[in-house]
């Protein structure tokens, strides 16, 4: 996955609670056994008028005007502001790839749903939680200032307004550390594959029954 270091992006506002995962990526979409190819269909009910199914020639689809990610002044928006408890609902991690595919590299919201949470995190997508407070000003910042656009420092756990304000956040240290290297799952396997080489040479060399195949 891409490492995050820091990102400099336009500021979607999303002003709703409890989002869940089928409003992320409806559950008509989970059918594809590939990991490519949601992005068009993030929050598919709220941004189209009519019901969206796999296959669909998404750009002859008539649009919901009056949802966020339509309007002009919000497109090319890749840092996503939320309510609370975003992401709730089914554990589906073809969320996070819906949002990544987008071209969403950070959600901020004052709290997430913790499996999403944790999806989030093993996709690239970094969740970044503020309290109520300071959500609340930047969705009035959002609003207020077209093309209004934050910094996210991981390295510094900041998150950076244009008039140069900081909001600090947590973030697990091995989290942090997987996110600046750019390390999911199989990435953190692959840095000991040389040992993992060296070890299956030894084993075989031992045991050299294991390269028979049986035939039959």
């Amino acid at each position: 996955m891409d490492k995050f270091t820091v990102h400099s992006g336009l500021v979607a506002p999303l002003d709703r609670e409890n989002v869940d995962t089928d409003a992320i990526i409806p559950k008509q979409f989970l059918k594809s056994i590939k990991r490519t190819g949601f992005g068009p269909n993030l929050f598919d009910e709220w941004r189209y008028k009519d019901v969206g199914e796999p296959g669909m020639d998404n750009s002859k689809r008539p649009l919901n005007p009056d949802f966020v990610l339509n309007q002009p002044r919000y497109q090319g928006a890749s840092i996503l502001l939320a309510r609370r408890n975003f992401g709730c609902g089914s554990s589906r991690e073809h969320a996070p790839w819906a949002l990544s595919q987008y071209g969403f590299r950070a959600v901020i919201a004052p709290s997430f749903a913790d499996i999403f949470f944790n999806n989030c995190y093993k996709n690239g997508l970094l969740p970044v939680v503020l309290s109520e407070q300071q959500v609340d000003h930047l969705f009035n910042e959002t609003n207020a200032f077209n093309g209004y656009k934050l910094t996210i420092d991981l390295d510094q756990q900041v998150v950076l307004t244009p008039s140069g304000q900081g909001y600090e956040f947590d973030i697990a240290p091995f989290r942090k550390y997987c996110m600046l290297n750019g390390f999911d799952d199989i990435g953190l396997t692959l840095r000991h594959a040389d040992k993992i080489k060296s070890y299956e040479a030894e084993r075989v060399a031992k045991m050299p029954w294991l390269k028979t195949r049986l035939v039959g």
